[in-house]
C-alpha cells in the first residue's frame, strides 16, 4: 500500500537528520529541518527542540500548522524553529522542504565581509547568481517578523546565505533540498581551500557559469538519487550493527 504524503515525509525527513549527523553537518542539538505535507504548504513536520539529529525518528517529528499561533507555545517547539520555518511555510507554498544549518565551510563563507560564492568549478557554478544574501544578522531569530524578513529575502531563490549565521535551502522535495545543501557545503569547502592558498582564483566566465548552473537545474533526478543512495547507506550501516 502506498504511503501517505505525511508518512513518506516523516521517513525522508528522519533519514535526512541521520545523514546530516553522519556527515558532521549538525550543530549540537540546534538547527531545524522541516517538510510541508499539505497542498498549501502550511502544515509541516519539524524536529522537536534540543534533540540530536542522529536520534530523531519519524515518529518524533512534530506536525504544526503555520496558521495556528498556538503552535508557537508547544513545549517541544523551539522559538527560532517556529519563527523561521513557520513563516517560510506560511509565505512560500513551493517550499516543500526547508533546511537550516550551520555547516562549517558554508558558515565560514557567510562570515566574510562580502559573502559570495564565485564560480571556480562545477560545484560553485551551480550557485551562480542563485544565492540570496542576508547581511542583517541581529541575534537569535526568535520573532515572526524575523522569519517574514527571511522569507522575503529568499524571493524566487532557493538558497539564502545568512551572514554571520549559516545557510537556509528550500526545495521542491526533501531529496533535492538535501543534495542542494550538501553540494553548497562542498562548494564552500572547495572555495575556502582555494582561498587558503593565497593564490588568485581562476573565475569562470559568466557564460560558462550560467551554462553550468542551468545544467544542474536540468538533472533534479541526480539530486533525488543522491539522497536515496545516502538513505541506503544509513540502512546498511544499521544492518551492520546487528551482524
Amino acid at each position: 500500500m502506498a504511503l501517505s504524503v505525511e508518512e513518506q515525509a516523516r521517513i525522508d525527513l528522519a533519514a535526512t537528520f541521520r545523514i546530516l549527523a553522519h556527515l558532521g553537518m549538525h550543530e549540537a542539538v540546534a538547527n531545524h529541518l522541516s517538510a510541508a505535507v499539505s497542498p498549501d504548504g502550511k502544515r509541516f513536520l519539524i524536529n522537536p527542540k534540543w534533540k540530536h539529529f542522529s536520534r530523531i525518528r519519524a515518529s518524533d517529528l512534530l506536525l504544526l500548522d503555520a496558521d495556528d499561533a498556538a503552535s508557537a507555545h508547544h513545549p517541544d517547539v523551539d522559538a527560532t524553529a517556529w519563527s523561521i520555518h513557520g513563516q517560510i511555510h506560511r509565505r512560500l507554498p513551493d517550499a516543500r522542504a526547508v533546511l537550516h544549518l550551520h555547516p562549517v565551510y558554508t558558515t565560514a563563507v557567510a562570515c566574510l565581509a562580502t559573502p559570495h560564492v564565485p564560480p571556480i568549478d562545477q560545484n560553485t557554478a551551480r550557485y551562480f547568481n542563485r544565492i540570496a544574501i542576508d547581511d542583517m544578522y541581529g541575534g537569535m531569530a526568535d520573532t515572526e517578523a524575523e522569519g517574514a524578513r527571511l522569507a522575503a529575502l529568499l524571493g524566487d531563490r532557493r538558497r539564502l546565505l545568512m551572514g554571520n549565521h549559516g545557510v537556509m535551502v528550500i526545495g521542491a522535495n526533501i531529496g533535492e533540498a538535501f543534495d542542494d545543501i550538501w553540494t553548497l557545503e562542498r562548494a564552500c569547502q572547495i572555495l575556502v581551500t582555494a582561498w587558503s592558498t593565497g593564490r588568485p582564483l581562476r573565475i569562470l566566465s559568466d557564460d560558462v557559469a550560467e551554462k553550468t548552473a542551468r545544467g544542474w537545474e536540468q538533472i533534479p533526478d541526480f539530486s533525488r538519487r543522491h539522497f536515496e543512495e545516502m538513505k541506503q547507506l544509513m540502512i546498511e550501516a544499521d544492518a551492520s550493527l546487528l551482524d
